[in-house]
């Protein structure tokens, strides 16, 4: 194996220290193949290099190893935090990799005289009380739902408290005590709320004792009304908990977290339990499960004298994956509930990251056992669809190049490209291009590109526009390919063609949205630019232009096909056409609104992030509603000073 490697590396390997640390393999390119720790970082790298690894997984990735890096630590533990960060920020080809999830949603009690409940996702700061994290928006949700019907506190904007004149419905309905309008004390408001914290924390019976003895005090002084609606308050409160009498245990706050592996896939299910409330879960699904899984045993292999255990199966490094680069992020409860046994190590990395001891439970019993029993169903449950989607857009891919007499190299590499015009009366007209591969929608890889110099409304000059954009430079890098010298011809050939046949890779399909016009227009710019009219295939309306009666055009001459209403090829061209749509008239409105407000758009703001953008947004209704907004009504807004608001005043006016 040593004779692909360059001197320089395997002196490097030969020089390493016989310390724990973690080790990072590069490629040519320069992109990351591989992240690991080791207790003795000289013998596991030396491993590598030093053994015959055949045609395996491992040999392969060993055989791309262009340049290494190494950082020596104190304990396996800080090898352990440092290799998965290292993962979660470097994204290697060959680990077990967890992508990042949008964050948690959190239930937020803001800061006021009389505060009120709200949805929230983001940072948390000391200034509000926060509680979750919740594993979706809809269980924040039901317990707002649920804290206004038992203790019926406010869930308005502030601005809108500011200035009620009489309650709102919620108060009609008794789902809030009318603080707005002075129907209910400070004092007594705040009682409400700290009953509400105490629910949340999962306190029940003490807050039910408080409001007993509240009960008892109206009524000894005859306040009867009041004593009625603590009663109340106290019903309600019993109902909530003889609901979830299942979900209620001794457990405040709990992790559940269950794993299943199956067809070369692996789900982690995440259930969690806060306040002793069993608030849903979240499936996971992580990639490079299978690479990872044979290199990990290509590592045992080749250490003499180890032999694998239960504890080296995919499902624990599937778990342990998890949860040492979930919990980077996410704060980590007390205790945490598995369905495998995971190493000892791990658990007490987290619990040094996290600063509070953490508790892992294997082998469960009672209402644990119960918890941990439904997260294995749901991981079972989720993998199995996640199986099932695949299936069937893979089928669904299968089709299309069927239909269009297609023959992929890598049918899981079939990329197609799709575009569409987009604008009002010829107004902020613009083109999206939107990519398919890998069997979904590529969303990251989606791109706008602004047309101007053109006729308003002239959809074939925007055609022609957008796809000299796209793949003139790609066309041109492709012909300076093909004219280079072979691999071996010139030193260093070997080293950039990798990158270069990556950057020049044109999409197998190229859809546009449009029939015989848009076709040509695309058969001219792709004749001019030397590139295969068999790529373009235009999708073109059926008769009364309804949908499934669609027609697909060819470039390259081939008559119209027709595929069918129930086929699965149109189905997916129908996807991807649909989304080029959808995201052509959403940035079309987008520029659309910024030219109607005076070109001056909340981004070009200094100081206006995606935050402070987002709340201002939301405020006000979108960019009209703030750019009608006062100075005194933008420096409402949570994080906007009275000079940021007076700089979004200036600059929208």
């Amino acid at each position: 194996m040593s004779d692909v490697h360059s001197d320089q590396l395997l002196s490097e390997v030969a020089a390493l220290p016989q310390l724990p640390g973690v080790y990072r393999y590069f490629d040519a390119a320069g992109a990351v193949l591989y992240v690991g720790k080791a207790r003795n970082l000289k013998k596991r790298v030396a491993n590598y290099f030093q053994k015959s690894h055949g045609g395996t997984r491992i040999g392969h990735m060993i055989s791309k190893i262009a340049r290494m890096e190494t950082t020596v630590v104190r304990s396996e533990a800080e090898a352990l935090l440092l290799e998965n960060n290292l993962i979660k920020t470097l994204k290697p080809r060959y680990n077990i990799l967890f992508r990042d999830d949008k964050s948690y949603p959190y239930l937020k009690i803001a800061s006021h005289e009389f505060p009120r409940l709200a949805y929230y996702r983001g940072a948390v700061d000391k200034k509000h009380r926060y509680f979750g994290p919740y594993p979706s928006a809809w269980a924040v949700k039901e317990s707002i739902q649920l804290l206004q019907k038992v203790f019926k506190l406010r869930t308005c904007e502030d601005t809108v408290y500011a200035n009620r004149t009489r309650p709102c419905l919620l108060y009609q309905i008794k789902r809030c005590t009318g603080p707005c309008v002075g129907y209910i004390t400070p004092e007594a408001y705040a009682q409400d709320v700290a009953s509400a914290e105490a629910f949340l924390m999962g306190d029940t019976q003490l807050v039910l004792s408080k409001l007993e003895a509240r009960m008892t005090e109206h009524a000894e002084k005859l306040e009867f009304e009041q004593a009625a609606e603590l009663r109340n308050q106290m019903s309600a409160i019993s109902r909530v908990l003889h609901q979830q009498s299942i979900e209620i245990a001794s457990d405040k706050d709990v992790d559940i977290l269950a794993v299943k592996v199956q067809g070369g896939k692996a789900c982690v299910n995440l259930a969690m339990v806060r306040g002793g409330r069993h608030l849903g879960d979240r499936a996971y699904f992580p990639v490079h499960v299978e690479d990872a899984a044979q290199i990990h045993h290509g590592e045992l292999d080749a250490e003499e004298g180890v032999v694998p255990t239960p504890a080296d199966s995919i499902e624990v490094q599937v778990l342990e994956a998890f949860i040492a680069q979930h919990y980077i992020d996410v704060p980590v409860p007390a205790t945490l509930v598995l369905s495998h046994l995971v190493g000892r190590e791990l658990i007490e990395a987290i619990s040094q990251q996290a600063g509070s001891r953490v508790t892992a439970v294997f082998q469960p019993r009672e209402q644990r056992r119960h918890w941990l029993e439904m997260a294995e169903t749901n991981a079972g449950l989720q993998l199995a669809r996640l199986l099932a989607e695949e299936g069937s857009q893979q089928a669904r891919t299968r089709a299309l190049a069927d239909a269009l007499e297609l023959a992929p190299d890598d049918l899981d590499n079939f990329r197609i490209e799709c575009f569409d015009i987009s604008h009002t009366a010829g107004e902020a007209t613009q083109a999206s291009c939107v990519v398919f591969e890998h069997h979904t929608m590529q969303n990251r890889e989606y791109r706008r590109y602004n047309i101007e110099g053109i006729t308003p409304g002239d959809d074939y000059a925007a055609m022609r526009q957008v796809l000299h954009r796209r793949y003139g430079k790609l066309a041109e890098a492709m012909a300076a390919e093909t004219d280079a010298p072979p691999m071996g011809d010139a030193a260093g050939a070997g080293s950039d063609a990798p990158a270069r046949t990556k950057a020049a890779r044109m999409p197998d399909l190229v859809l546009v949205d449009g029939g015989k016009g848009q076709v040509s227009m695309a058969r001219e710019v792709f004749s001019e630019l030397g590139l295969a009219l068999s790529l373009i295939v235009g999708v073109e309306k059926g008769e009364g232009r309804k949908v499934g009666l669609e027609e697909l055009v060819f470039a390259d001459g081939r008559e119209k096909v027709y595929l069918g209403k129930d086929s699965a090829a149109l189905m997916l061209i129908a996807q991807i056409r649909d989304e080029a749509h959808r995201f052509a008239i959403t940035g079309m409105r987008a520029k659309r609104a910024k030219v109607r407000v005076g070109g001056s758009q909340l981004e070009d703001i200094p100081g206006i992030g995606p935050k402070r953008r987002a709340r201002l947004l939301q405020r006000f209704g979108g960019i009209r509603g703030v750019a009608a907004a006062s100075v005194e009504d933008i420096a409402s807004v949570e994080g906007i000073a009275t000079d940021l608001a007076e700089e979004i005043y200036r600059a929208l006016h």
